[in-house]
């Protein structure tokens, strides 16, 4: 039965515009040969059918985007509580990578001090590693693509895109307030590293929000105001993205930050 389905797609992929696929595939590389297209289908036909190549179903993503110091990782901890979400901060993942003294943390650590952004393959390998041990069925991954670079791993590696992108938009000179005075004893909180991370945030991490703009996939999020009035804006988007949400059922997440396991029913 499937193979006369993809036969059908394969088909309808010679007479009809390209724009159907384009919404749920990464962008094509340049070189790709006509051959891949059949690939390309039959990786269409079990996205469609909820399940990837290995019959796993394939979870819920959101990307949180913002500026360091915005906020988004406060509110990452909030909407896993309330929405039942497992919160991935590709942050805190390279600094449990750091703290176990091996050959990877150093390099991560001396690439940090400098206010640079960490090679794409060993960030989207510790996700793709958390988001397997975790099992969930919704995933927020807190800090991450940082760069076009991050964005095109991620959905080569993983072989999805996220369903939705939340950009917390806050001004520069809140962001550097909140950093310095956060106090948490972090290598990259001081002044000259921050300057150095703005400068990377918003030459790199910019363009990946227009990117996913541009896929209708991005909500935007004011990110000033205290924690509850931030939140409450966070609290009415997924609120109306419930219905969504309860089509992947009960399952159990993984918080990173607090390290401890739940069980959630929308």
């Amino acid at each position: 039965m499937w193979r006369r389905q993809v036969g059908a797609l394969l088909l309808r992929h010679r007479s009809t515009p390209s724009s159907t696929l384009r919404h749920h595939l990464p962008l094509p590389v340049p070189d790709q040969s006509p051959p891949l297209a059949s690939n390309l289908l039959l990786r269409l036909f079990t996205s469609q059918s909820g399940e990837g190549g290995d019959g796993a179903t394939k979870p819920f993503i959101a990307f949180v985007l913002g500026g360091p110091g915005s906020g988004k990782g406060t509110q990452c901890v909030r909407i896993a509580s309330d929405f039942g979400f497992a919160h991935l901060s590709a942050g805190d993942l390279l600094r449990s990578e750091i703290s176990t003294g091996s050959e990877k943390g150093e390099l991560i650590l001396n690439i940090i001090k400098e206010g640079k952004i960490v090679p794409s393959e060993i960030t989207v390998e510790l996700i793709r590693k958390a988001m397997e041990s975790s099992d969930a069925k919704r995933v927020l991954i807190d800090g991450f693509p940082r760069c076009e670079e991050n964005r095109i791993a991620f959905e080569r590696i993983t072989g999805t895109e996220p369903d939705l992108v939340i950009f917390f938009d806050c001004p520069e000179d809140e962001m550097v307030k909140r950093l310095l005075g956060r106090n948490q004893g972090r290598v990259d909180d001081n002044i000259e590293t921050i300057k150095k991370r703005l400068k990377v945030f918003e030459s790199l991490n910019i363009p990946v929000v227009d990117y996913y703009t541009s896929r209708g996939k991005v909500h935007k999020i004011n990110a000033t105001g205290t924690e509850e009035e931030i939140f409450g804006a966070v609290h009415k988007l997924f609120s109306s993205l419930r219905p969504q949400l309860q089509n992947t059922g009960t399952i159990c997440y993984y918080n990173i930050k607090t390290s401890s396991n739940h069980l959630a029913n929308m």
